[in-house]
């Protein structure tokens, strides 16, 4: 594991937009290069390496409004993990996770969450197979005002 940089930002870009291919690409760009500019002021980042290759990332935040299914505040954060498909089921997730955690420890947080879409059953694995137990599940509502 290694944190993020700027030799890798091309390599990450692609695994971000992977993970959210519906995302736009220009957008996700930005958000890397505010995690690189400034990582304490809100997302850091964490890259799994194969020779030196980026294979792997998981990106995580300290929140300290309330986090659904959590007692305590600030809560570590897991914002998004990827790892590319050819790597997988080899303990990659498993080594970004253990690293996201040691950081959440240091900032004295006593507790993690995550989050996945409902119909994503495969993060819902992977996140059990980590240790979380699901809190809770949302459906969330919108209307348009005039």
């Amino acid at each position: 594991m290694e944190g993020a940089s700027h030799a890798t930002r091309d390599a990450w870009l692609a695994l971000r937009l992977a993970l959210w291919p519906d995302e736009d690409a220009g957008a996700m760009a930005e958000e890397i290069d505010a995690i690189l500019v400034d990582p304490g002021a809100g997302k850091l980042a964490w890259l799994a390496l194969d020779e030196s290759a980026v294979v792997g990332f998981a990106e995580a935040s300290i929140r300290h409004d309330y986090v659904n299914g959590c007692e305590t505040s600030p809560v570590a954060f897991l914002e998004g993990i990827y790892v590319a498909p050819h790597v997988r089921r080899q303990g990659v997730g498993r080594q970004l996770n253990e690293a996201v955690i040691a950081w959440a420890h240091r900032q004295g947080c006593r507790e993690y969450a995550s989050d996945a879409l409902l119909e994503n059953r495969a993060s819902h694995a992977f996140h059990a197979a980590l240790g979380f137990i699901e809190t809770e599940r949302v459906v969330y509502f919108r209307q348009a005002l005039a």
